[in-house]
């Protein structure tokens, strides 16, 4: 029987280096707008989805891959009449940070979330190459002969690797017709997401991108599932996390996050973690 769930703001919740699962249903599942504190890799193998990144809509096909970024918003709009299979990755970012060389294993992750633009769709030799190294992760789980976690790290990273690369070095798909998004709201979300630490308010972006207030406020809900209020309050606070994160005391995280008043910063950030700056401090 078709269930019908909605799942909630910040879903899932990750204590490990990576997670991996394989997933077919034929579900009515309805999911709200939500964010991580993970990357996130989406393997699309069949069904019908389309999948909403920060105002940017991905109608999927087979073996396209999402790359979101821990905090990036998202959601799945999913038909319940087709059977939805996907290989979704869970990453902690100390892990793939924990195994940089050369290279920064979180580049593909980090461009995706600055260019605003989440997809990769390999062609039918990488696709084959991908899913030979993702047969094998999924082998260790049930083969469990000597040596097993240390083969499945060493694939899990031969995947990044090469998804690093994939992703990095493609070209000519940023304008595909699966690809659907407002370029004024687009523009606006870039704004606001490099001036955070600035003052504003729905009457500045409402002047500075020539669009009446009424019209904005109903295509940014429409394109992101926030208002812009709560968009913008979204972000600062899990800007404050990640300056709290690196050793910022909470009074320059307040400040250099954008809120202007600290107890309305304290009183946000425990409704929205359900614990204290002081306390997130701390652990």
């Amino acid at each position: 029987m078709a269930q019908n769930t909605i799942l909630k703001i910040k879903r899932g919740y990750l204590n490990k280096d990576f997670q991996i699962f394989h997933l077919k249903d034929k579900k009515d599942i309805k999911f709200e707008f939500h964010y991580h504190n993970f990357n996130k890799i989406v393997i699309f193998l069949s069904g019908d989805v389309t999948y909403l990144i920060e105002g940017k809509s991905y109608k999927l096909k087979p073996w396209d891959i999402l790359l979101v970024n821990n905090n990036d918003i998202h959601k799945a709009i999913i038909n319940p009449d087709k059977i939805y299979e996907r290989i979704i990755l869970w990453i902690n970012s100390d892990f793939l940070i924990k195994h940089n060389d050369e290279f920064n294993l979180l580049s593909c992750f980090e461009f995706a979330s600055k260019q605003r633009f989440n997809l990769l769709r390999p062609d039918k030799e990488n696709i084959e190459h991908i899913s030979k190294i993702i047969f094998n992760i999924e082998s260790t789980f049930k083969d469990k002969k000597l040596g097993y976690k240390i083969l499945r790290v060493s694939l899990f990273l031969e995947l990044m690797v090469y998804i690093n690369r994939l992703f990095l070095g493609q070209k000519d798909i940023k304008e595909s017709c699966d690809i659907k998004y407002d370029r004024r709201i687009n523009d606006i979300l870039n704004y606001i997401n490099k001036n955070l630490d600035k003052d504003i308010s729905i009457n500045f972006l409402s002047s500075k991108f020539f669009v009446s207030k009424y019209y904005l406020m109903h295509k940014f809900k429409e394109q992101t599932g926030y208002t812009i209020h709560n968009y913008i309050l979204q972000k600062r606070l899990i800007m404050s996390t990640l300056f709290i994160k690196n050793g910022k005391s909470i009074t320059d995280a307040c400040i250099e996050s954008g809120f202007r008043d600290y107890s309305n910063f304290l009183r946000a950030f425990k409704k929205r973690f359900g614990f204290s700056p002081k306390k997130y401090y701390k652990n």
